[in-house]
């Protein structure tokens, strides 16, 4: 038997035992205690009872799995763009550049909300037409990606009337043009590859929170994905999230954390491989581009000042974009 590693020993994780939240309960108080207790102890649950069929998911992932099996001369036709949208090979980003060797051994196709040049948010930095493969190589993708995206759509801003309640807000509180009337919300469908190896800095998507308010994900069930409930405490623990059937695995963004005075936060997670192909779909929603993110009024107190100074959305998260891929420009 092999002699453990320091970095095997921090890294001997348990399975993480999350909250399930019911879409379909009428009580959305009942929901918002169970809501906010799980954003309290990690920033990550489970939702059941979402609406999305099974075979709608199945399409979506099998669809997914079309795209990446093709040549790589094929994926680089839809190469992202500047907006972000389209295919990233591998390695396109690196989101903990302390402890990676190199970028993230994933590679990603990105589809965003659409907004055309000539609408009134087509000069938006995260608003533009989606790029999508030729129909002749894979049809019907498109049309699967466009449904799914609704749908995911849809139970984010269901999430978000019980978040607005587990924060003492109007359940409607978010839901509003300003906020997620036009959302920065981007799904992405990501195909992971090889074995990691956290001692040669080697992560299948290495440590990172999200960026935004809050983010949806769907996985094919192969194991991968850790938090970390407490990044301050070294050494690091970290824990899987099994995939649950039938239910969607959701967590906080750092945008929400801002809001909320860092009540609830966002958590640290990533993803090792284990040499089995894996596949996800996760869903980031954001606010709108112009949205002010600043301390909700009853997330703060006289001895409890706003931590963080009001910033709009687009500025916040534009850096955040450029930071992950900086690393190209150096190569």
């Amino acid at each position: 038997m092999e002699n453990k590693t320091e970095e095997d020993k921090v890294s001997i994780i348990k399975v993480s035992a999350l909250t399930c939240i019911d879409l379909d309960n009428s009580n959305l108080h009942q929901s918002a205690v169970l809501l906010k207790q799980a954003c309290l102890d990690s920033g990550f649950f489970y939702v059941i009872n979402h609406g999305i069929s099974e075979e709608l998911k199945d399409e979506a992932f099998e669809q997914s799995k079309k795209f990446f099996a093709l040549p790589l001369e094929e994926k680089m036709k839809v190469l992202r763009n500047e907006k972000y949208r389209g295919y990233a090979p591998f390695h396109d980003s690196l989101l903990d550049p302390k402890n990676q060797f190199r970028g993230d051994y994933k590679e990603g196709f990105t589809i965003g909300f659409e907004g055309g040049k000539d609408g009134p948010h087509g000069d938006k930095p995260f608003h533009s037409p989606n790029i999508w493969p030729n129909s002749d190589v894979l049809p019907g993708w498109r049309e699967t990606m466009e449904k799914y995206y609704q749908e995911a759509l849809r139970v984010c801003k269901s999430i978000a009337r019980i978040m607005a309640l587990a924060l003492d807000l109007d359940v409607d509180y978010f839901n509003t043009p300003e906020m997620l009337g036009n959302p920065i919300a981007d799904m992405v469908l990501f195909h992971y590859e090889g074995k990691s190896d956290p001692s040669k800095g080697i992560y299948a998507c290495g440590a990172h929170s999200d960026f935004g308010m809050m983010s949806l994900l769907a996985t094919d069930g192969v194991m991968g994905l850790q938090i970390c409930k407490d990044k301050d405490v070294m050494p690091q623990k970290w824990e899987y999230i099994p995939s649950l059937k039938g239910a969607y695995i959701v967590n906080l963004g750092d945008l929400l954390e801002r809001w909320n005075n860092g009540y609830f936060k966002s958590t640290l997670h990533r993803v090792l491989g284990n040499g089995q192909d894996r596949y996800s779909i996760p869903f980031f929603l954001k606010p709108s581009h112009d949205c002010i993110i600043e301390c909700l009024p009853n997330c703060q107190s006289e001895n409890n000042l706003p931590k963080y100074p009001a910033i709009k959305c687009s500025t916040y998260i534009s850096p955040r974009y450029k930071a992950a891929h900086a690393h190209l420009k150096q190569t």
